[in-house]
């Protein structure tokens, strides 16, 4: 695997998905062009990195040019258990659609809460 932008995607179309679930810990997107790529968090102790919620229909993402491809992260301290937590959102656009896969990192504040994206081939 290499380390890749997610703005990568954009201009690509992307044929099969795997993972795109509410719970899921990585998600795998296929492209027409025979790249792949993951997302993903690689997990330490202290820490839950999930999908939290998909808005739109990830079906909309199918054969059909990615035109945005965009990365947001929002950090704070919340009051729960954890010591820290990040939100990262990840919108897509087509024409059949808009898509956003929001992740939760939670963690205690002395591990990483990142979701990494890296092509796999």
């Amino acid at each position: 695997m290499s380390n890749a932008n997610f703005s990568n995607l954009l201009g690509k179309v992307i044929v099969r998905i795997v993972g795109a679930v509410e719970g899921s810990e990585s998600i795998t997107f296929y492209c027409s062009d025979g790249s792949s790529y993951d997302m993903y968090h690689c997990k330490d102790c202290c820490e839950t990195v999930k999908v939290k919620q998909i808005d739109g229909d990830v079906s909309d993402l199918l054969n059909a040019e990615i035109l945005m491809a965009e990365e947001v992260s929002n950090s704070n301290n919340p009051d729960d258990d954890y010591e820290s937590s990040t939100w990262t959102f990840y919108k897509f656009a087509t024409l059949q659609g808009y898509v956003t896969i929001q992740w939760l990192d939670e963690s205690n504040g002395y591990y990483s809460e990142k979701v990494y994206f890296e092509k796999i081939s």
